[in-house]
């Protein structure tokens, strides 16, 4: 295969991750560690360190777009980046004490379970009743949706920081954004609107993904060759992506494009895991 021809796979598989990446909030790394693996054969510490590219990229093209159209919670996304700092750092002190195919496993079930959780919970929200320190902390929010300003209370605030820390851990564990299970802790235990949940999600993975590409940075896995076409493409697909999200009415079908995304995921990392046991 021609430098050319690679070039243009990468660019092109790079768009939909962004765009994948954009209206999910998971970040582009779930399409681009497979594309670049078991597509094109590249090494996986380097595929690791352009999806941590993908992911700050797709994290800056969109979120940008979001918090312009006053739909994602900045104030969520603070707060709730604490919780996933620190998990991260006890992530990575844990991943040198187990196995990573066991952590991947167990990690591929979790995702199957949030994605069986995403297409079962309902969209009516908007009238659930706030929570005390979700009023205390100012997480109590609107975006606008159709022409219309909707507002919306946030529930158990403590339930979604503790489940922002296991996401962190498993982002130190794994290396990845762990985006899934940011939406899911906004999503279901916090009761925010999907629309919000994915834009926050997305405003929230690139500050884990940089921490984490500093890393792969001086280990020398970061190739600018590899990285330049991930960082166009996602970032054109992140783009894409977020204006398209601007003009949904329905979130349904994010429900579905969510489950289904996060499926082919938790499938490979399962598959994987159970191959490097064997």
């Amino acid at each position: 295969m021609s430098v050319f021809i690679f070039t243009i796979i990468v660019l092109a598989g790079s768009y939909l991750a962004g765009l994948l990446g954009s209206l999910t909030g998971l970040g582009g790394g779930v399409v681009i560690i497979p594309l670049l693996t078991i597509l094109l054969k590249v090494d996986i510490h380097y595929a690791i360190g352009a999806s941590l590219v993908s992911v700050i990229a797709t994290s800056s093209g969109s979120a940008a777009a979001y918090v312009k159209e006053g739909i994602t919670n900045i104030r969520i996304g603070m707060f709730l980046e604490i919780a996933t700092t620190i998990g991260a750092f006890f992530g990575a002190v844990l991943a040198l004490y187990l196995h990573a195919s066991f952590i991947a496993v167990l990690f591929g079930l979790i995702l199957i379970f949030s994605a069986f959780m995403s297409l079962k919970k309902k969209d009516a929200q908007v009238h659930a009743p706030k929570s005390l320190w979700a009023e205390k902390l100012k997480l109590n929010g609107s975006y606008p949706d159709n022409g219309q300003t909707v507002e919306y209370g946030v529930r158990k605030v403590g339930g979604g920081f503790l489940m922002m820390l296991f996401a962190g851990v498993i982002s130190g564990l794994l290396g990845i954004g762990s985006g899934s299970l940011k939406v899911v802790a906004m999503d279901t235990i916090m009761r925010v609107p999907f629309k919000v949940s994915t834009t926050t999600s997305n405003f929230m993975i690139g500050v884990t993904a940089a921490a984490s590409a500093v890393v792969y940075l001086q280990r020398g896995y970061i190739s600018p060759g590899l990285s330049m076409p991930v960082v166009v493409g996602v970032l054109l697909g992140a783009l894409t992506g977020s204006k398209i999200l601007v003009h949904t009415h329905s979130s349904q079908w994010l429900r579905w494009v969510f489950a289904v995304v996060v499926t082919f995921l938790a499938v490979q990392m399962i598959y994987n895991g159970l191959h490097q046991k064997a």
